[in-house]
């Protein structure tokens, strides 16, 4: 959760849903493990209590760190043998060989406070494997205030799913039965997400579109049958983006602000990240920008082939992020042979990540699989048209222009290929070249509400339902 601990996607959603439900009257109690790395001292008024927790056969008492942060409380864990470490899951070496135990104890830890909590919560909502054991154990337990608690989990990537050696069991707190096709078994292992999606009252993902594509055996990892039988309870709702973060009128990284009914001071961000690229300053040359993982998910093998291609129309590319060797290697000779036309940076830059969204006329987002995806909703935010692959969020975001003139904000492909790829960066640049039609196609995007409200009251009402079930 954002600020505390941040890796990825999920901490940007937890920094934002929280307080968008707080703000919408919700009562809000987030509970993390207390990393080494979460600033919590200095982070206003923490308060003190334990907990006691049953692991290995034993009663084990832990401090609870609790304060408050744009309207929610925030509990933090404290068990430094599990959690006072450099890394969330893992360092440099790989994920951390004791993974299986600690989040074990982490769903213990917050399945005892929602025993304590008076009133008790009226939904348990957790988020991807690290906590998929909790909604198992509160559907197994002896305590009658547990076994009544609505649960949803959420599904961030499924790509992710917390697989451990069927050794780890007895760490679990649950009856031996569940070890089983069925329950928690997977090809002779534990999968703790797996956990969360047979026990759980509800089942989201971060889009509509995910929520089909995870169904099929092609994205299910594994998992696709034990979706399709909970089809039910399954559906997506699509993450929101913090428009006050997010912002081109008042963003403190660009040169110059800019909003919806002036648009002047793009063509100055624009000029200032060419310049910072090293890239010739040209105002009618389409410049794209991608800020990505490097890694084939993302894209970068249908990227590669098509590079000549696209580097030999007008157009100028702009590269940021790190990832595999082999896609940086590549990206940093393209850009010696094609220095007009192609820059690159192999870092993670907050502030040049909103300088390229702000200057870019278009942003690149080929994905293989995107679950949600949040550049193409900053994109359109800044007048930045995505020219995206239809999978995931970014088929649910992204309506095309040429098939919804009056409606398109950006350009889709469809099939997974060099050539799919090049053709819409060929028809945004034969738009690009009329001014009036992209400047329409610009503000269209811009007037897409993309805010948590919209994500949070969906939530809303999901939380209405099951405690109405319940």
């Amino acid at each position: 959760m954002a600020p505390f601990a941040a890796t990825g996607g999920l901490g940007d959603v937890l920094g934002a849903l929280p307080p968008a439900l707080a703000a919408l009257g919700a009562r809000v109690h987030v509970v993390l493990p207390a990393y080494r790395t979460a600033a919590i001292t200095g982070a206003g008024t923490t308060t003190y209590t334990s907990l006691q927790i049953a692991a290995a056969d034993a009663l084990r008492e832990v401090d609870l760190r609790t304060l408050r942060h744009r309207g929610v409380a925030v509990s933090f864990v404290v068990a430094d043998d599990y959690f006072a470490r450099d890394g969330l899951y893992g360092d440099e070496r790989g994920d951390f060989a004791d993974n299986a135990a600690r989040f074990a104890f982490y769903a213990r830890a917050v399945a005892a406070l929602a025993a304590r909590l008076d009133p008790p919560p009226d939904v348990v909502h957790c988020h991807d494997w690290q906590a998929g054991l909790v909604p198992a154990l509160l559907r197994t337990s002896a305590d009658p205030r547990l076994v009544r608690l609505p649960t949803v989990i959420t599904i961030h990537n499924l790509g992710y799913q917390g697989i451990f050696a069927a050794e780890v069991w007895p760490l679990l707190g649950l009856d031996r039965r569940f070890f089983d096709p069925a329950h928690l078994e997977f090809h002779g292992q534990v999968n703790f997400l797996k956990a969360g999606l047979v026990f759980a009252d509800r089942l989201t993902t971060v889009s509509r579109r995910y929520a089909e594509e995870i169904q099929t055996p092609a994205l299910g990892h594994g998992l696709d049958g034990v979706l399709r039988e909970r089809r039910g309870a399954l559906r997506g709702i699509l993450n929101g983006i913090d428009t006050k973060h997010w912002d081109p009128a008042c963003d403190p990284f660009l040169v110059a602000p800019y909003d919806v009914d002036d648009l002047s001071g793009k063509a100055e961000c624009k000029a200032h990240l060419q310049h910072d690229f090293g890239l010739p300053i040209r105002a009618r040359t389409l410049l794209v920008g991608m800020v990505t993982r490097l890694a084939e998910q993302k894209g970068l093998d249908i990227l590669a082939p098509a590079l000549p291609a696209l580097l030999a129309e007008d157009m100028q590319l702009i590269v940021l992020g790190r990832g595999d060797e082999r896609y940086e290697r590549w990206l940093a000779d393209a850009a010696r042979r094609h220095p007009t036309r192609l820059a690159v940076r192999f870092t993670f830059d907050e502030g040049l990540a909103h300088a390229i969204e702000a200057g870019a006329d278009a942003f690149l987002m080929p994905s293989r699989y995107e679950p949600c995806g949040l550049n193409q909703m900053y994109s359109l935010r800044y007048g930045t048209v995505p020219i995206v692959r239809a999978t995931g969020g970014l088929d649910d975001t992204i309506a095309d222009v040429d098939v919804d003139p009056a409606h398109g904000t950006g350009f889709k492909f469809v099939e997974y290929a060099p050539e799919a790829l090049l053709s819409a960066v060929r028809r945004a640049l034969g738009r690009y070249a009329d001014p009036a039609a992209w400047q329409h196609l610009m503000r269209t995007g811009m007037r897409r509400d993309n805010s948590w409200r919209r994500a949070a009251l969906a939530y809303l009402d999901l939380y209405r339902e099951l405690a109405a079930d319940r």
